[in-house]
């Protein structure tokens, strides 16, 4: 992952060293005799011009030359030869204050020496140049000399700005799609692929991009969902609703005998909407903080709901398979309800004197845990609308609301888990919760 925290930290830490190197080669260049041999305008080529005077107009001009410099630039000259002998008489500092005038008599001025060799083309002799020059002179000169370093400090600025800008452009970019997205989320116009290209990135936001995305499409699949189960139960209720008012008006009109045949059929009613109404409270529930997670006891869960739906189906075999020792840690409220609405549907579906069958096993850390019936199964098309909240397979003529799939489809995702809900290829349906173990 390439994180943003080291490319911002490289950044800054390369436009220090970018500005703490151009100003350490400024100072030392300024400073290098090197440089001022080779820049100054008066001691760049005077070795040169020295060694033509010398050789071709004698001693006695050229120490005129170096006079002339003197007093002309302030820059005392001496000359020796390659053997260290001097070859024109030096220069004390009382001729050397004479020669720069009365202004500067009296006065100490620092001197800063140079030295350098020179070998004439012309004879091949060697020559020995020593300079002093005064740092005031120096000083004059770096200052009408600075054209350059700060060419080079101005382009390290704009090199700095151009890093600011990008590294600037690299972080609002994202935040301004990630506000966006935030925008439309809180608008519920929040588009899942509106993030795809920067979640595609490998850095942080790149994974907060996708973590968002997720969040994003949860949200949005609640949100629908919430939306789409108040639509079915609006429907849902409408129906005992009407069938309950046409009740109380027919016994409304009825004589007595009448109105006693009515009352069993008002009672039906009442109880089919409360059990409508614990279906859809059940269903709400499991979207509600389920508390404090405890251990689970699966052959206990199995064999009380065994027990329990043997009162109600005395008629049917219950074959109960399932490895010992299997613990489950969850809400054992939540997945009693999940299992005995998948063995009540097997009992409600299969086939009289045929069993139903419930296996739980463990299967690579994960408890798989199936319920089959030797029923008719359910059409292909239908198998992806299975446990959606009130929906029912065509053709199916038992009671119920479409509730108890959706329940434990919605139990299994709180476990962390899911349900599988498919055709047995030997016949039959078959429901399969797999749940984490741990």
């Amino acid at each position: 992952m390439r994180s943003i925290f080291w490319r911002i930290l490289a950044s800054f830490w390369l436009a220090l060293a970018l500005v703490a190197g151009l100003s350490l080669l400024l100072g030392r260049t300024l400073n290098q005799d090197s440089w001022i041999l080779a820049r100054h305008p008066v001691v760049k080529d005077l070795a040169e011009r020295w060694t033509q005077v010398y050789e071709r107009q004698g001693a006695a001009r050229a120490q005129q030359f170096l006079e002339a410099v003197r007093r002309e630039h302030r820059i005392d000259v001496q000359v020796f030869d390659d053997s260290g002998e001097p070859l024109l008489r030096g220069t004390t500092p009382r001729r050397i204050a004479a020669l720069e005038g009365p202004r500067a008599r009296g006065q100490h001025l620092p001197w800063r020496r140079l030295g350098t060799d020179y070998t004439s083309p012309q004879t091949g002799d060697t020559y020995l140049f020593l300079y002093r020059i005064p740092h005031t002179e120096l000083a004059a000169w770096h200052r009408d000399s600075l054209l350059w370093p700060l060419s080079a400090l101005g382009i390290a600025l704009v090199v700095l700005t151009l890093f600011s800008l990008l590294l600037t452009l690299a972080i609002s970019r994202p935040l301004n799609r990630l506000r966006s997205a935030v925008h439309d989320l809180g608008q519920t116009t929040y588009q899942q692929n509106s993030l795809a290209a920067l979640a595609a990135r490998k850095d942080e936001f790149g994974v907060l991009a996708g973590d968002f995305n997720r969040m994003g499409e949860r949200l949005q699949g609640l949100i629908n969902s919430q939306r789409q189960l108040l639509r079915d139960v609006s429907h849902e209720l409408r129906s005992p609703l009407a069938r309950l008012r046409i009740a109380l008006a027919l016994s409304e009109r009825a004589d007595d005998a009448e109105r006693a045949r009515l009352w069993p059929r008002l009672n039906q009613e009442c109880d089919r909407l409360e059990a409508l109404i614990s279906e859809i409270l059940a269903l709400a529930r499991l979207d509600s903080n389920p508390g404090a997670s405890h251990a689970i006891d699966v052959a206990e869960l199995l064999g009380r709901l065994r027990d329990d739906a043997r009162l109600t189906a005395p008629e049917q075999e219950i074959r109960l398979e399932m490895e010992p020792g299997l613990t489950l840690l969850g809400w054992p409220d939540m997945l009693e309800r999940a299992v005995d609405n998948l063995l009540r549907n097997a009992l409600r579906f299969g086939p009289q004197g045929q069993p139903v069958e419930v296996r739980a096993e463990r299967h690579q850390g994960r408890l798989v845990l199936s319920v089959r019936d030797h029923g008719p199964g359910v059409p292909d098309e239908h198998l992806g609308q299975l446990g959606e909240p009130f929906f029912r397979a065509p053709g199916q003529a038992a009671a119920g609301y479409g509730l108890g799939l959706a329940i434990a489809r919605r139990a299994a995702e709180r476990h962390g888990g899911q349900l599988l809900l498919a055709n047995h290829p030997e016949g039959g349906f078959i429901a399969t919760l797999d749940l984490p173990l741990a």
